[in-house]
């Protein structure tokens, strides 16, 4: 068996691995899927194309971007283009997969330094304890171990008033210190659909139809400036969350855990003259959208998850 062929099987492992955490954790992912299957959209999950992944990371040494992304670039992932969110103080990556059947990867980090003081501190006193990149400890070429560091702690377990403070000054902090690696997303791509239901605006009303609540930030369909990458989320779940009481004991306390993302990626007006016409992924618009992400990454804040709504059973 080839390299190539085994690192194609590894991020199989690793892909599997995610994907049955976070639709167990995810009441909507589970409540989307079985939605689609109701309406004759899909067969059965396997049919759905994942358009992409995402995770975010604290931008700290020996861990962010720099570090995680080694075990997708291990696997063949290519990286590409950098974005900024000056706002939210973010930067991201995304990452191109090593064949189209696998979905594209986005990474971002907290540019730490530029947070308060305290802030600063805060996150330190548990990213400190990460003494060196952790990433380096895993063989890379065991889907299995990849996939058990992805879902293991990096630092303690955070203090209630820690993570409330954080999340005064930035809601992204708050959801790393306690989410660590955990999948923010996959999505869905709509232009796959059949007919009727496959651009973001026909999906949004489908959604909203099942009693799903979508991310409204900036509008419920986010477009990018060219109108071929056509972007939408529910709004996270809620989730109990076990924290420190900051005496030794626990308390539970209502956080926002992952949502779920669909994507329109609309074919270009001018495809590569060189390569035949193709209806998948390499004549349709790639990458991806600041200004759309920049909203998609609200989905977690809590200007949008008080306002969600449980779905209809």
């Amino acid at each position: 068996m080839s390299v190539e062929t085994n690192r194609l099987e590894t991020l199989n492992t690793v892909l599997d691995g995610l994907m049955r955490r976070y639709r167990e954790r995810v009441a909507d992912v589970e409540g989307v899927i079985q939605a689609m299957i109701r309406a004759g959209l899909i067969a059965n999950a396997g049919e759905i194309e994942n358009d992409h992944i995402a995770f975010r990371t604290m931008g700290v040494p020996k861990l962010g971007v720099s570090s995680l992304e080694k075990i997708f670039l291990h696997l063949g992932y290519v990286k590409r283009d950098r974005y900024e969110f000056k706002t939210k103080k973010l930067n991201a990556w995304w990452y191109a997969p090593p064949a189209p059947q696998f979905p594209r990867v986005f990474i971002s980090e907290l540019r730490v330094g530029e947070l308060s003081d305290e802030s600063g501190r805060i996150i330190r006193s548990y990213t400190d304890e990460v003494t060196s990149d952790p990433v380096d400890a895993i063989d890379l070429d065991d889907g299995l171990a990849i996939d058990r560091f992805l879902h293991r702690p990096l630092w303690r377990t955070p203090v209630l008033a820690d993570y409330l403070r954080l999340e005064q000054e930035s809601e992204y902090a708050a959801w790393v210190i306690y989410n660590r690696y955990y999948l923010n997303h996959f999505t869905v791509s709509v232009h796959h659909l059949p007919d009727g239901f496959n651009t973001i605006d026909q999906f949004n009303v489908f959604l909203e139809a099942n009693g799903f609540q979508l991310n409204d930030s900036g509008g419920k369909a986010k477009k990018s400036g060219d109108g071929l990458l056509i972007q939408s989320s529910t709004v996270a779940q809620i989730v109990d969350a076990v924290f420190d009481d900051g005496s030794g004991g626990e308390v539970l306390h209502q956080i926002a855990g992952s949502y779920v993302e669909f994507a329109e990626r609309r074919e270009m007006p001018q495809p590569d003259a060189s390569s035949p016409a193709d209806p998948g992924r390499k004549n349709r618009r790639d990458g991806f959208e600041a200004t759309n992400a920049d909203k998609i990454f609200e989905s977690t804040w809590s200007d949008q998850t008080k306002r969600k709504q449980k779905p209809e059973s």
